[in-house]
């Protein structure tokens, strides 16, 4: 036998009065939290396209132009040294001279014999027109001037060695020897280095191959010039393909006017390969989650959206968006980690 719940009036008018309390404050309560919910300041970018440009980055080591040790050819004694460390000189100009007092005396009486034997040979000459000589003795006379001739050019290429001169225009590096000292071939007497132009090898990897070309515009950047670029230009690219690393080796001609860049340094290349017209947003808007990427977009009303992008390429402080995105929607670029689907937001920027 079931028990019948009786329905009495008390019973009515609490259920009433449960009624009117929820009727009245429910609504109130959540309408003050909706109110109370506070906004999150946050920096907001306006997603619009960019030139991204696309570049190759390489490490390469700068080489002289032209670089030699300077030696002398022969041995004897520093004579003369005409040359301070570090100075510019041009091709041909002398650098240090040799004792050559000995050279220097062979040399005279070649020239005085010399002399001499053309002197007799026009006597002779003159006396054979006439039949007053005979042609053996004009002959020997002729082989004569010519021997000396030959010896004195002997001796002016010995008196020429003692001289050390810059085999080309350049900067040289540090003198290795002094006034009076017996220097021997082989012996270092300071370095020349073509700086006008530095030479820079680097290697980059086979899937680039088909970017790079010879007479390609580069940019080289080093530690020792923040900010500073030099411009150069590819120059010759290897034969062949490690077939270890599968790089491949390029060397580059970059304009050193200045004389900035010296041999041994590192420089950073950067190749460009091609320039996009795409949608690049700040790095920082970006939100990693596992192997995803978000940003939050913001509505009309200030409501953040959490939505998920695809990305492309980096340059520092941007990334390219693939999609996910569209031209003139609002982004935070800056705050996003104090945020959550559905937010309130308060742009700080504007």
């Amino acid at each position: 036998m079931t028990q019948q719940v009786r329905i009495t009036p008390l019973l009515i008018a609490a259920i009433l009065l449960i009624g009117v309390v929820v009727y009245l404050y429910l609504p109130k309560e959540v309408e003050e939290q909706q109110q109370q919910r506070p906004e999150s300041p946050v920096v907001l970018y306006e997603v619009k396209q960019d030139q991204l440009e696309i570049t190759i980055e390489a490490l390469g080591t700068a080489i002289a132009n032209e670089a030699v040790m300077i030696t002398a050819q022969t041995s004897d004694v520093v004579d003369n040294i005409q040359f301070d460390d570090g100075q510019l000189v041009k091709a041909g100009q002398i650098l240090l001279t040799l004792n050559s007092r000995e050279e220097k005396a062979k040399v005279n009486e070649l020239q005085i014999n010399l002399r001499e034997a053309k002197r007799q040979l026009d006597r002779i000459s003159n006396l054979a027109r006439g039949n007053a000589a005979s042609e053996q003795l004009l002959d020997e006379q002729e082989a004569k001037v010519k021997a000396l001739k030959a010896q004195l050019e002997v001796a002016n290429t010995r008196l020429a060695e003692l001289e050390v001169r810059a085999p080309f225009a350049g900067r040289l590096g540090i003198r290795q020897v002094s006034l009076g000292a017996l220097v021997k071939p082989g012996d270092t007497i300071t370095t020349l280095d073509d700086l006008h132009q530095v030479k820079v090898d680097f290697s980059i990897a086979e899937m680039h191959l088909a970017s790079v070309e010879v007479g390609q515009q580069i940019a080289a950047t080093s530690i020792a010039y923040p900010g500073k670029l030099f411009g150069g230009k590819v120059s010759s690219i290897d034969s062949r393909v490690d077939p270890i690393t599968r790089a491949i080796k390029v060397r580059a001609i970059v304009d050193n006017p200045d004389y900035q860049l010296r041999p041994g340094m590192l420089l950073q290349i950067n190749i460009q390969k091609q320039v996009l017209n795409t949608i690049l947003v700040p790095e920082g808007s970006l939100i990693p989650i596992q192997d995803k990427q978000y940003v939050f977009v913001i509505d009309a009303n200030n409501v953040a959206h959490r939505k998920e992008v695809q990305i492309g390429q980096r340059k520092p402080g941007w990334v390219q968006i693939l999609d996910g995105l569209q031209v003139g929607e609002q982004i935070v670029a800056e705050g996003s980690l104090r945020l959550s689907d559905g937010s309130i937001i308060k742009n700080v920027n504007g």
